[in-house]
Formats: structure tokens, sequence, C-alpha cells
């Protein structure tokens, strides 16, 4: 598996569309039609086959950034109001 960011070049769409596309297919319980619906809404038409075709390109490097960004567990834990039942008690 490579770890280098997909390639943008030669794509007819800026990277910012492209890359909201993306975050809202895998963001959000969307299909390929209901985001190339909202884009419409903003006024970029964009099929819903360029959509799959992009999340099958830039998803997996989509997800390896965001298992990147994501906080790992520490020592502190911070509850607020839980009750937590411990042997009856």
């Amino acid at each position: 598996m490579s770890t280098a960011m997909p390639s943008y070049k030669g794509h007819r769409y800026p990277v910012e569309i492209i890359n909201h596309c993306v975050w809202l297919y895998f963001r959000f319980p969307l299909s390929f039609r209901e985001v190339e619906e909202l884009m419409l809404e903003r006024g970029v038409v964009v099929s819903y086959e360029t959509i799959r075709r992009w999340c099958a390109k830039f998803g997996q490097a989509y997800a390896n950034q965001l298992r990147r960004r994501r906080a790992r567990p520490g020592d502190r834990w911070h509850l607020d109001e839980v009750f937590i039942r411990i042997n009856g008690t």
C-alpha cells in the first residue's frame, strides 16, 4: 500500500471540489447521487459516476489522513455526570 497522496493533476475540477465530494460521501451516510444533488444545489455540476471514481481513487488517502490525526487515548479520563454501579453499591 502506498502512503503517497494520489495526484490531482489532470482533473477537471479544483482540488477543493474533489475533497469536498469525497468528504461528504465518507462523513455522512449519503449515496453518490445524493452527493451529486448537494453539489448541484451549490452550483457545481458533477456526475455521480465522477464522484464514485474520486472516492475510489482518493478515499484511502483521505482515510489515512483521518487516522493520522486521531487523538490517542491517554492516562487521564474525564467523565461528566456519569454514575456507575460497582458490585451493587
